[in-house]
């Protein structure tokens, strides 16, 4: 276990906790079930596909428990606090990729809550560690697989 810090907004975080509790109570308590299952039903145990299923099952979801339970563990809930000079955790920025015709919004959140699917980027990802401290109207450059790409900060909230 490492004490690194995990910057969660309010809403990752409390989403983190009722995960590891469903993981805690419902996804244990399923796992324990199908290994109870398995064992009544007799025979040789290590020859026993849907046993050594389960147990790999189980130790994945110890795994997660303990992941989940370092990350809350050293959370530091982060906070906008509005609008601003410089890019931060917990900002809202809006970015125009140079050549592009619609503006993007993205959210700056740590890595245990990203999801770019929803616009939530790492501050460790490329593109956040390039918005980190820039201001409006600044222009910044991420490499990308299929090259560069160029966005102007529009907004920052």
């Amino acid at each position: 276990m490492t004490n690194r810090v995990h910057y969660l907004t309010q809403e990752g975080y409390n989403e983190l906790e009722r995960k590891l509790h469903r993981l805690r109570t419902e996804r244990r308590q399923e796992i324990a079930e199908r290994l109870r299952l398995v064992m009544s039903e007799g025979g040789e145990l290590s020859e026993n596909a849907e046993y050594e299923a389960a147990k790999a099952d189980q130790a994945f979801l110890e795994s997660e428990i303990q992941r989940l339970e370092e990350i809350l563990s050293n959370a530091e809930i982060i906070e906008n606090t509005g609008p601003k000079d410089t890019i931060g955790i917990g900002d809202r920025v809006t970015l125009q990729e140079v050549g592009a015709s619609e503006p993007e919004v993205y959210f700056l959140v740590g890595p245990a809550e990203a999801n770019p699917r929803v616009g939530k980027i790492s501050h460790e990802s490329p593109l956040g560690q390039a918005l980190i401290g820039k201001r409006v109207g600044d222009k910044v450059r991420v490499h990308a697989p299929d090259g560069d790409i160029e966005f102007e900060i529009l907004a920052i909230e």
